[in-house]
């Protein structure tokens, strides 16, 4: 039992941050009461935003308030800080991090002690110094750009419907995504849909106006499903007006004019950015060994090899496969490992609390999931493959059993219910990406007055 006060600091507020959290609070139910065990979890975001879901939140098909879970909520037992760690040092065993408050106060940077560290911060958008991505490209791993990628894409249509400029048409109507992971295929396959169903409200737009074009450096798509899915997942979306370019790199997007490694040029005002992660930059603001490729360097016990007190799992670690085949071959960075990882850390901290030995992370390969759009999918599971309306039904049952909390998958379900009996929103809420732009006009003055001098 433990007989003095620990603190476990969890940075991060993502999977592994708030399914470790969950695991921790009922493993340690009776030391979190007696006082003898605190867990902090620092996170820059008040919400876990469970991102298979971000596809569907940008068609529409659920509400982005439902792809996101409120830590303060779900995690009661736990001390919430909203900030970002910025430094750790382990062998002093703190974190230095600042809130919203420290900026307010100018007060500068804030320190937390703690006994055991979960660095569990994710992961970043993967960039290339491309010409004119940072300017123009849009990414897809948080709620926001989520909604504000289907602002802009309804955006693009009212801009194609109302000008009598044939190239702005075209352009407004050119949406590019990079990269053929599940982020990619997925957003493209959804809001395509999506758009396809608004195409019928506005007069002068046809589906076979827009040109949906995505692009994948390697041969294929998906690569987690199989190579016989990935091949199907092309053919569908092909035969949906969706142009796959396979082998084909994004090499420029200055002045909203896209550039392909294939020879082939677009005018665009959409880019959107999904070809792949890499670790946090505060991994690299740590004393604790990491990979070359900036990952931490994990034991199957998910602990950081050779620091004792320090633990990791998700995207930011490179946790050994145990159950690979060939040696040396790491878990992959993505949502299923994360999850069981997450489970398998909480476990591991309260046994090494209590003096129990640690266990090795083990998985057994379930398959994958994927949507093209509302009732179609690619799946492999158990050794099946799955392909159309099952593999849809299949994506869409695996993740509502992955949503945390009762409250949150009962939301989703009703919502998926609701939109098989009524019709798509098709509203673009731009206003919300800047919210007092017209109370600032107001302000201003720069309202036009009408002839009676009323604004």
């Amino acid at each position: 039992m433990v007989k003095e006060r620990v603190r476990i600091l969890i940075v991060g507020g993502g999977y592994v941050g708030l399914y470790t959290a969950l695991r921790l609070q009922r493993r340690l139910k009776q030391e979190l009461r007696r006082g003898t065990t605190e867990i902090v979890v620092v996170s820059p975001d008040p919400y876990m935003t469970y991102q298979p879901f971000l596809p569907e939140a940008a068609a529409g098909s659920i509400s982005p308030r439902h792809v996101v879970v409120p830590l303060r909520r779900v995690l009661d037992g736990c001390r919430v800080l909203i900030g970002e760690v910025t430094s750790i040092d382990h062998a002093e065993r703190t974190a230095t991090f600042t809130t919203l408050a420290t900026e307010e106060e100018g007060t500068g940077e804030q320190t937390c002690a703690y006994d055991e560290l979960v660095l569990a911060p994710g992961s970043v958008s993967r960039t290339l110094p491309i010409p004119g991505l940072a300017e123009h490209g849009i990414g897809f791993k948080a709620v926001e750009e989520a909604i504000g990628l289907r602002n802009h894409v309804i955006e693009q249509m009212d801009i194609a419907s109302s000008t009598r400029d044939p190239a702005l048409r075209d352009a407004a109507l050119t949406f590019v995504f990079v990269g053929g992971g599940y982020a990619g295929v997925e957003a493209i396959a959804e809001l395509e849909d999506m758009a396809r169903y608004a195409a019928r409200y506005y007069h002068n737009i046809k589906p076979q106006d827009m040109k949906w074009i995505l692009v994948e450096a390697t041969g294929r798509i998906l690569p987690e499903v199989g190579e016989e899915m990935g091949r199907y997942a092309v053919t569908q979306l092909r035969r949906r007006n969706i142009d796959v370019r396979l082998e084909t790199r994004l090499e420029s997007c200055a002045d909203r004019v896209t550039v392909l490694s294939d020879g082939a040029r677009f005018r665009t005002r959409t880019v959107v950015w999904t070809a792949g992660v890499k670790p946090h930059p505060v991994l690299a603001a740590t004393d604790l060994p990491l990979t070359e490729r900036g990952r931490l360097k994990c034991t199957p016990e998910l602990t950081v090899d050779g620091v004792p007190h320090a633990w990791g799992a998700g995207d930011a670690a490179a946790v050994p496969d145990v159950t690979a085949e060939e040696p040396g071959k790491e878990c992959a960075p993505n949502a299923q490992h994360a999850v069981r990882q997450a489970r398998a850390l909480g476990d591991n901290i309260a046994r090494s609390l209590r003096g129990e030995p640690l266990q090795p992370y083990r998985h057994k390969y379930v398959g994958s999931v994927a949507s093209l759009g509302l009732h179609k999918g690619v799946a492999h599971v158990y050794g099946r493959k799955l392909r159309g309306y099952p593999a849809w039904f299949m994506h869409r049952a695996y993740h509502l059993s992955r949503v945390p909390t009762f409250n949150r998958k009962a939301r989703v379900l009703a919502e998926w219910t609701l939109a098989g009996l009524f019709k798509r929103e098709i509203v673009s809420l731009g206003s919300l990406e800047h919210p007092r732009a017209e109370f600032e006009l107001a302000a201003g003055g720069k309202f036009p007055q009408d002839p009676k001098g009323s604004s």
